[in-house]
């Protein structure tokens, strides 16, 4: 016999949190407009981590924090430069903050890195490898070039310590022949995708680039009132799209802009733990915000091998694991972080999830990395900050987070929450969804470029003296993949601009181990 209760309410299937889920529990961040050689990359970090874990609320916070994790520098690895950054950063900020004897993790090379982060240790939180986690990155770009520029010293940033163990694979983000022919630099091969999915769309370059200036108009509008952007102030789409002195084309049909701000001062941090580490130590549950879902997968490696340029499956892939394990669909989201150093990365990452790039909701929670900041591998991370922050202060909701590091190469995504899941946590399987793309076909290059080529996309990089190089891709009748430059003089680097090129075929020759496309 079925009790009134039961019959008139159905049963109780609220169950309690279970205490291993993940959660974030603190944010920090941290800009600095002026720069500051006495100012050391562990100041920085510093400064950011000690605000998160001050957010959390709970004294004990400190002691319980059993790993560091660090985005690594943008710089490390370059040669010449790595070397005026300290090796093992964590350690020194672990001890400037009084962590006993943390593990200390660092990133790889990459802007989808701290959302990486963030989605493998809430699987160590999980199965109760850690018991709390900060995640702090810091870019002193500004201060760095200012300091090359002006021979001052900095000797005080290094350190001989031995780096820690790093959780990524570092590899090398482009080919020989990439790299030979220009698309080593974002700047040139963002670009790229821009015009690919234009023509695809089939829009004039007239209304494709005023679409864009209005979605970077859309995200200054945010930069002009968060109070870490650098710059915030709001520009119309007129302002972003107009080419002038100060607002040169980069590459085309990127003007400056549209472009990310790399030199920067800027840190952030989170606090990550657990539901029943939280209950423990009494921290307030408005600031609980559930990590619901996350994944990560890389498309096709090399942009030369992948057949379509406008595209990203594997972002497509990401989201749908995510959505699944969160059991939240788009609509459902409230705010979204896309990661926006070029509009063709929030254009097609929005294509893949299935959000109009101006819808009413926004496209970033802080300003975009061309006005609120691109802090190297660390924008992602101010991202989730901010995300955290913008969740809490409303009145509940969900926010989807996407980090993209290389070349449209590497994808890290998260869903957070102020509403607790209804399951327990379970890790994304990232090794079948990439086992998807590993095995989707992919292009030749050519072995012999030579002879007639389709055109398939193109850009025009500049320098503050006008066109420089002009960059295709292009397909032999063979259907392998051509990279080419065009020749450098002004009337064939305008022909590009004024004219549309892709569909057309053009004659490749090779002169100094580079192909040279004509048209």
């Amino acid at each position: 016999m079925l009790c009134p209760f039961y019959l008139f309410n159905g049963p109780d299937t609220s169950m309690p949190t279970p205490d291993n889920t993940p959660i974030l529990v603190g944010a920090g961040q941290h800009t600095w407009h002026e720069t500051d050689a006495n100012r050391t990359p562990v100041d920085a970090l510093y400064e950011a981590g000690a605000k998160a874990i001050a957010d959390v609320g709970s004294a004990r916070m400190t002691g319980e924090i059993d790993a560091l994790a660090m985005i690594r520098f943008i710089a490390d690895t370059t040669p010449g430069v790595g070397a005026l950054f300290p090796r093992n950063p964590g350690g020194a900020l672990a001890q400037r903050l009084g962590i006993g004897d943390p593990a200390i993790y660092q990133g790889t090379i990459g802007g989808n890195t701290p959302q990486y982060m963030v989605n493998h240790f809430a699987g160590k939180l999980a199965r109760g490898e850690h018991s709390a986690v900060l995640l702090a990155g810091a870019e002193l770009l500004a201060t760095l070039f200012s300091v090359l520029r002006t021979g001052e010293d900095i000797s005080a940033w290094a350190d001989a310590a031995a780096e820690p163990t790093t959780v990524g694979e570092e590899r090398e983000g482009h080919t020989a022949t990439e790299l030979a022919h220009g698309l080593y630099e974002p700047i040139n091969t963002y670009p790229l995708f821009e015009n690919s999915l234009r023509h695809h769309l089939g829009v004039s370059q007239e209304d494709h680039i005023a679409h864009i200036a209005e979605l970077c108009s859309r995200m200054s509008r945010i930069a002009a009132d968060n109070p870490y952007a650098w710059r915030p102030e709001f520009q119309t789409a007129q302002q972003i799209s107009t080419v002038e002195q100060r607002n040169r084309y980069i590459g085309y049909p990127y003007t400056r802009a549209m472009n990310p701000v790399l030199e920067v001062d800027m840190a952030a941090a989170v606090v990550m733990t657990t539901v029943g580490k939280a209950r423990e130590l009494g921290i307030d549950e408005g600031k609980w915000i559930y990590l619901r879902g996350g994944a990560n997968v890389n498309d096709i490696w090399y942009v030369s091998e992948r057949p379509v340029l406008h595209a990203s499956p594997a972002i497509n892939l990401a989201w749908n694991a995510a959505s699944a394990q969160a059991g939240i669909t788009v609509d459902e989201i409230s705010h979204f972080d896309i990661y926006s150093c070029f509009p063709s990365a929030v254009h097609v990452a929005c294509r893949e999830i299935g959000l109009q790039p101006l819808d009413d909701r926004g496209v970033t929670v802080t300003g975009g990395l061309p006005f609120f900041g691109g802090p190297g591998n660390n924008y992602s991370l101010h991202a989730i900050a901010q995300m955290v922050e913008t969740l809490r202060a409303g009145s509940g909701g969900h926010g989807l987070v996407t980090a993209n590091g290389m070349y449209l190469t590497k994808h890290s995504l998260g869903i957070y929450s102020t509403q607790a899941p209804q399951s327990a946590w379970r890790d994304t399987d990232n090794s079948a969804l990439q086992a998807q793309i590993d095995a989707a076909p992919r292009l030749s290059v050519a072995a012999d470029p030579s002879g007639s080529a389709t055109i398939e996309t193109y850009t025009v990089g500049f320098d503050r003296e006008g066109p420089k190089r002009g960059i295709v891709i292009a397909r032999n009748a063979a259907g392998e993949r051509i990279v080419a430059n065009t020749p450098d003089d002004e009337a064939a680097l305008q022909q590009l601009m004024t004219q549309e090129p892709i569909g057309h075929i053009g004659k490749v020759h090779v002169k100094d181990g580079i192909n040279i496309l004509e048209w």
